[in-house]
């Protein structure tokens, strides 16, 4: 392979890989909810809503619901945004009374349906990215252009990991998330919520439950990236071994 190629192929190789694996891993965690009742307990998720619920100035009575059924809401929530935001109005809780309450507000279905349309997005490009994977990883099969080093590849994804991470601390994560929301939606748009209006914010403690998604993500990708750098050592052709120098006689 020309050096010029070599050095645009591989990085463009990666790239693909990684956003391809972060779909796959994000569709994981989706098929569990983002093991929400894991983080409920972690987070004690309970508390917030028996402190936040009985606070909220659009919805009543949210306190009397049980520990199975937030569950089954954030169940809920997590399908209708995997699912181009269908759904969303049709959740609700029963009050006090037995009446059937809406669980979201109007801004708060117009905010999950632009969640919903930036996983539409992230699924396309998830999905091109496998494509272009695939068929990088044929061309170098074919041309018998054998994989960089692991030990460097791994390095590469580590260091970047590292270094995304002490950015993100450094900036501070919850100033990093709330800008992301300025950039991605709409700007007439409501996205921050207070817990006294908010029954989604509540049940999430929002962005607390957030970071716990991120955790388990990235986790995702790791193991992900790991297991596919040692399939794609096996597949590939490996890197002829440097030649030996000779020493000159005296």
């Amino acid at each position: 392979m020309a050096q010029p190629t070599r050095y645009l192929f591989w990085p463009l190789f990666f790239a693909c890989q990684l956003l391809a694996l972060s779909l796959l891993s994000w569709h994981a965690l989706a098929q569990i909810d983002f093991a929400y009742p894991i983080g409920y307990q972690w987070l004690r998720l309970d508390e917030t809503i028996a402190t936040y619920a009985p606070q909220n100035i659009y919805r009543k009575d949210f306190a009397t619901t049980t520990t199975a059924q937030h569950w089954h809401f954030f169940a809920q929530i997590v399908d209708a945004v995997q699912s181009g935001g269908q759904g969303l109005p049709n959740i609700h809780y029963a009050d006090r009374t037995g009446k059937a309450t809406a669980l979201l507000t109007d801004a708060e279905i117009t905010h999950l349906q632009d969640v919903a349309h930036l996983i539409d997005h992230f699924y396309a490009a998830g999905l091109t990215a496998w494509v272009l994977w695939i068929g990088l990883a044929l061309l170098a099969r074919r041309q018998q252009w054998p994989l960089p080093p692991g030990w460097k590849v791994l390095a590469g994804f580590a260091g970047s990991l590292v270094l995304a991470g002490l950015v993100v601390l450094g900036i501070g994560a919850q100033k990093v998330f709330y800008w992301l929301h300025t950039v991605v939606f709409p700007a007439e748009h409501q996205w921050f919520f207070y817990y006294y209006e908010s029954l989604m914010t509540t049940l999430m403690r929002a962005p607390d439950i957030f970071a716990f998604i991120a955790v388990l993500l990235v986790a995702g990708v790791a193991l992900l990236w790991c297991l596919s750098l040692y399939l794609l050592q096996k597949w590939l052709p490996r890197a002829a071994p440097a030649p030996l120098r000779r020493c000159a006689r005296p």
